[in-house]
């Protein structure tokens, strides 16, 4: 039965139907990433590879079972995979019929044309030979009619869901929280850490309140085990009240500097690059003794840091633990 402008079934298994570069994933998005099945990251959760075709039985077989738990408990699933495949289409029918949920079949109805430009501008391991690609939008086309007749109870178009509010209202949801509008406690001053560096530092990141390492500035620490950055929050970057953040790396001009030196820091690469020892020749370091390269009177070319090296050391030391 077609539903189209209609709200979907809710628990449900909806089957994505569509040719590489159909815009499946981008459309699977607006369901909560729980929901979503991906045949790309099960061949990735068991080969390293989203592309590697050689692992798709495998994955197959670990999406399955995720498919078969998820259905067993009357949850949503949403199938992000070609599924261009009429026998592909009846297991996962059955699979429905078993645990007694409606099946959705939602078609991505993208101009061949518009697949094959974006197939090609994936990355070389995500990328389907164009005539595989040719072949899923022919099998497309032919299996329109037969959808109902396989089982599906309802068989949509994508163009014609609603799911922007959705997706926004989960986004709405994820800000209050953060914002602590829910509640809750939100973020706070992460806020801004996690703007600059993602979220996976967050659970790293420790306030150091009682520093004086930053002239007065908040300074913060990311630590794993024996790896630690030291950084300093800026609040008045150049001058025009901007938030900014400096890491702490050894002194440029002289090895056995005991003056902190600070080099501006934007988003996680710069994180990787100051604890590697890859900042060492920014243009931009600022030593609390030396001043900048500029103020430099020697050269600097044979004083970088090898990379894991125990950078800034004095400077640490009146860091605290």
């Amino acid at each position: 039965m077609s539903v189209p402008n209609a709200a979907l079934p809710d628990p449900a298994l909806v089957v994505l139907i569509g040719p590489a570069g159909s815009g499946k994933s981008t459309l699977a998005r607006t369901w909560p990433a729980t929901q979503v099945l991906e045949l790309d990251y099960y061949r990735a959760l068991v080969s390293d590879e989203p592309g590697d075709q050689a692992a798709t039985a495998d994955a197959v077989r670990a999406l399955r079972t995720v498919l078969e738990a998820r259905l067993a408990r009357k949850l949503t699933c949403v199938v992000d995979a070609t599924n261009t495949e009429a026998h592909v289409r009846k297991q996962l029918l059955a699979a429905a019929r078993r645990h007694d949920m409606p099946a959705v079949a939602v078609l991505a109805s993208t101009p061949l044309p518009v697949c094959l430009g974006r197939n090609t501008a994936r990355p070389e391991s995500r990328r389907v030979p164009e005539e595989v690609v040719r072949a899923q939008h022919a099998a497309v086309i032919a299996s329109r009619p037969r959808l109902a007749e396989e089982g599906f109870d309802h068989v949509v178009l994508a163009d014609d869901l609603h799911r922007l509010k959705a997706l926004l209202r989960r986004a709405s949801d994820t800000r209050c929280a953060d914002l602590g509008l829910d509640g809750g406690d939100g973020l706070g001053d992460l806020l801004l850490v996690r703007r600059f560096f993602g979220s996976e530092i967050l659970p790293l990141w420790r306030w150091k309140p009682d520093s004086q390492l930053a002239d007065g500035d908040r300074v913060a620490e990311i630590r794993l085990g024996p790896d630690r950055l030291v950084l300093a929050l800026r609040t008045d970057v150049d001058g025009e009240g901007d938030y900014g953040f400096d890491a702490l790396v050894r002194c440029p001009m002289a090895h056995d500097c005991p003056g902190p030196a600070w080099a501006p820091v934007h988003h996680v690469t710069d994180l990787y690059r100051a604890l590697t020892g890859a900042m060492n020749d920014d243009p931009d370091i600022v030593c609390t003794v030396h001043g900048g390269f500029d103020d430099a009177d020697q050269e600097t070319d044979d004083h970088g840091l090898e990379e894991g090296a125990d950078f800034a050391a004095p400077a640490l030391e009146v860091v605290g633990g």
